[in-house]
């Protein structure tokens, strides 16, 4: 007589075989151990690239931050320019005229008036 195969009832597997590892020790684990090496390669591939591009993107906004920086000082050194030129144009012009620039400020005049002498008058 042929001898019978004695078939093993697989143990289920627990919450704790995972927490402890101890599924690693399978024979279904250990048959596919080339497959999860690779997912495993994969993955960390993959957290490697995520982690180039934020570098990038921090380095992109802070780039764009530089750039509207040197913008606003470009328009800020044009705009000193133009009036500059106005100026030194406007020069030109009372010169032209003949007519000098004053070295003293005029005076400001302040009457008052008493609400007395109004009514009198």
């Amino acid at each position: 007589m042929a001898k019978r195969r004695q078939t093993y009832k697989k143990k289920q597997l627990t919450f704790m075989d995972i927490v402890k590892g101890n599924f690693l020790n399978r024979d279904e684990i250990k048959a596919h151990s080339k497959y999860l090496a690779l997912l495993f390669i994969l993955m960390m591939l993959m957290i490697y690239s995520n982690h180039l591009v934020s570098q990038k993107i921090r380095l992109v906004n802070q780039l764009k931050e530089q750039t509207e920086e040197y913008k606003s000082r470009n328009a800020y050194a044009q705009s000193r320019l133009i009036k500059v030129k106005m100026e030194s144009q406007l020069g030109r012009e009372v010169i032209g005229d003949s007519l000098m620039t004053l070295e003293s400020h005029p005076h400001k005049l302040l009457i008052k008036l008493d609400s007395t002498d109004a009514k009198a008058k």
